[in-house]
């Protein structure tokens, strides 16, 4: 499952969507509530999605400092920010601030963005002559050299004890954060890309390239790229690579897992063909994992025959956009007790 002499991590993702008789407050309490039960389950990190204008989570640093101050030992992480839209240098003082207040827990998952929301979203955050993709990457750039202590600019006038043309830096710093940079790549090219820029990877449960292979065995190829890619730039003399892989997992218990899950069954895989692909129109090539449901012993076998999950150093168990704190808290469990342990995970202390 994982690289020869590691121990595989495991971890779980969440929207901390609205909805429910007690709002947006009760949804980000219940959040705090689900991070703290993935901790004393023994999960290694707690991931979540980041959306803007949408009912889910829209301020990940403000819901991790919080979640720093419930928790003592799991990571968190974002999966992912997209940067299109990001000012890098707020969000590298509030990554720095969260990272100090948690400890070094914090992991920062980036991405681009989704292009196509670029003409909706444009008129909102303005437009750019670099493009969709080379302005996203201007300001991932930023944020790395403002978590890295590098000058992002030098002082046009004297500036509280700076003089006019020294350096000005990003406050405040959190060493060893800039080593804690994800990237979630769809496709080779920019797993390659991230390789490249020495981040670690990400991949979940959809491909922006069709191949008209199987989903796993693609993006296996992406995470063999990456990997060859990190080390053809130098910086595994550094630090280990690190990718993780994101599946969605449901281990039905008893009948009332299945109907807890059934509507998120029928709707997710409704839209699709059997091996993944979108039955309607496409703004591009995509490609979806399949649901992993049912008995616990079926989707170990299916984990384990998964190519590119024996590919990454850990498992992220991608919760379902609705759901109650309880189904998915049962998930979390289940997965713990019944799935993790038989593919080399054992819990954190």
């Amino acid at each position: 499952m994982q690289t020869a002499g590691r121990r595989l991590e495991l971890g779980f993702l969440t929207f901390v969507a609205e909805g429910g008789s007690d709002g947006p407050g009760g949804a980000l309490r219940d959040g705090l509530s689900l991070v703290r039960h993935a901790e004393d389950l023994g999960y290694d990190s707690a991931w979540v999605r980041v959306r803007h204008h949408e009912p889910y989570l829209s301020s990940p640093m403000t819901f991790f400092a919080a979640a720093s101050q419930v928790t003592s030992r799991i990571a968190l992480g974002t999966g992912v920010i997209p940067m299109r839209y990001e000012d890098p240098l707020r969000l590298a003082e509030d990554a720095a601030t969260v990272d100090l207040l948690s400890g070094g827990r914090l992991e920062l998952g980036l991405s681009n963005g989704i292009p196509p929301l670029a003409a909706a979203l444009d008129p909102v955050h303005g437009t750019s002559e670099r493009g969709f993709a080379g302005e996203a990457q201007h300001r991932i750039d930023v944020l790395r050299r403002a978590l890295a202590g590098e000058p992002i600019a030098q002082a046009a006038a004297p500036y509280m004890g700076i003089p006019a043309g020294g350096d000005l830096t990003m406050t405040p710093h959190a060493p060893g954060l800039v080593d804690r940079l994800w990237y979630g790549a769809g496709s080779e090219s920019t797993a390659v890309r991230t390789g490249r820029q020495g981040f670690d990877l990400q991949v979940s449960t959809l491909n922006t390239e069709e191949t008209g292979e199987a989903f796993d065995i693609v993006q296996a190829r992406q995470i063999r790229s990456y990997r060859k890619a990190f080390a053809d730039a130098g910086h595994a003399g550094r630090r280990d690579a690190r990718v993780s892989a994101g599946r969605i997992v449901l281990p039905f218990l008893d009948h009332h897992d299945a109907e807890a899950h059934q509507e998120f069954i029928e709707g997710y895989t409704s839209g699709m063909t059997s091996d993944g692909r979108p039955r309607g129109a496409s703004p591009f090539p995509v490609r979806y994992s399949p649901v992993l449901s049912g008995d616990p012993e079926g989707i170990v076998e299916r984990l384990l025959a998964d190519e590119a999950v024996g590919e990454t150093d850990g498992l992220v168990v991608v919760l379902p956009a609705e759901g109650s704190l309880e189904v998915h808290r049962r998930v979390l469990s289940a997965v713990a007790e019944h799935v993790a342990p038989h593919l080399g995970w054992t819990p954190a202390a």
